[in-house]
């Protein structure tokens, strides 16, 4: 099939996918769809829970392996909204409707490369497609559950909007809760230990800290306190203040190095919830790399979590689309960002895959 057609229907796909409620664990629907493009052309593929998967026709196993990913999950849409967030409504050359953009349109657009691709002969790589499940909510059910069930993977492109440039880094996330302590006591008797108190030192402290070591692509380390809880009557000074804390990690520490450094130098007790989202990153000299480079797509490091965290292979962030309208209200794509994407999408591979 000709390209163009393959990028008009895959609009086609994404605004009936746009249409159906799919929620973090709720891709019921979403999944059947996906199964049926992969039945009207003909593809074999398995679905796994949520997670529809499939390998080019002529699979290799001496080859090496691409992984091509991204979901079709989306977050709820928030009150902001002034359309219906599963009409797909196309406006001025953009398409509305949630998960449009995030990540709507780089699932669409990689299953038509991979489409392209499926029934081509002596390939340099095998490719494994996976539509993944419960990438928002981090669950148990998304791509980390499918590492170990489809063929071991040598490199990634995960789909998300970036815009069509290279994300060849990507921070992880450790979220910590951490525990102020006092002594309770009657709000009306002297007490020079009151937790609340104790907690502006402590968060002066997180405010004011910083990690050694930065990175070229993702800089430096970034630790933010996010959400601080106590107290459950007014004349009753409480015993402890709960507070979280979201850091992002750069790839030039692991996130047991990150947790080693909090629990060593931190002036309360701090207990890390996970630590499983590590940060992630592609040599520049890799060829999917230096060939998107010599398409003249710019480098950078992403500040936002994806399924890059749960690979442990080289991945690269790649996708049409920008990331600011992520998780906004009346969510959108530009139609022509998707045929771009598709463009740019099948000819990076040509260079790195066609022999």
């Amino acid at each position: 099939m000709e390209l163009d057609q393959l990028t008009q229907n895959a609009i086609s796909l994404l605004k009936s996918l746009i249409e159906k409620q799919s929620f973090s664990s709720e891709e019921e629907n979403t999944a059947l769809l996906i199964e049926g493009w992969f039945n009207e052309y003909k593809m074999s593929f398995k679905r796994t829970k949520n997670n529809v998967w499939a390998t080019n026709k002529f699979f290799d196993d001496s080859k090496p392996t691409i992984l091509l990913n991204s979901h079709h999950d989306t977050v709820k849409p928030n009150s902001a909204y002034t359309n219906n967030p599963f009409e797909a409504i196309v406006k001025e050359g953009k398409l509305y409707g949630l998960g449009s953009n995030d990540a709507g349109g780089c699932l669409v657009s990689l299953i038509a490369t991979f489409t392209h691709f499926y029934a081509k002969e002596n390939l340099k790589y095998n490719l494994v497609i996976v539509a993944s499940a419960e990438e928002e909510s981090s669950g148990p059910n998304g791509l980390n559950s499918m590492l170990a069930i489809i063929p071991k993977i040598d490199v990634a492109i995960v789909g998300e909007p970036t815009l069509m440039n290279l994300a060849i880094a990507e921070k992880g996330l450790v979220v910590f809760d951490a525990v102020v302590k006092g002594t309770p006591s009657h709000a009306a008797h002297p007490n020079n230990d009151n937790s609340i108190y104790n907690t502006i030192s402590v968060l002066q402290w997180f405010k004011d800290f910083k990690f050694d070591k930065t990175s070229d692509a993702l800089g430096d380390v970034k630790m933010t306190v996010t959400q601080i809880a106590a107290g459950s009557q007014h004349n009753v000074v409480p015993a402890h203040v709960d507070l979280v804390i979201d850091v992002r990690v750069n790839d030039a520490y692991t996130n047991q190095e990150i947790a080693a450094i909090l629990q060593e130098k931190a002036p309360c007790k701090i207990t890390p919830r996970s630590l499983r989202l590590n940060s992630s990153s592609i040599s520049k000299n890799h060829d999917l790399v230096k060939a998107g480079i010599s398409m003249g797509r710019e480098t950078y490091g992403s500040p936002t979590l994806s399924d890059q965290s749960v690979l442990t292979c080289q991945s690269l962030k790649l996708g049409p689309g920008d990331s600011t309208r992520s998780h906004s209200a009346d969510e959108f794509i530009y139609i022509n960002e998707i045929e771009e994407g598709i463009e740019i999408y099948v000819e990076l591979l040509n260079r790195v895959i066609i022999k």
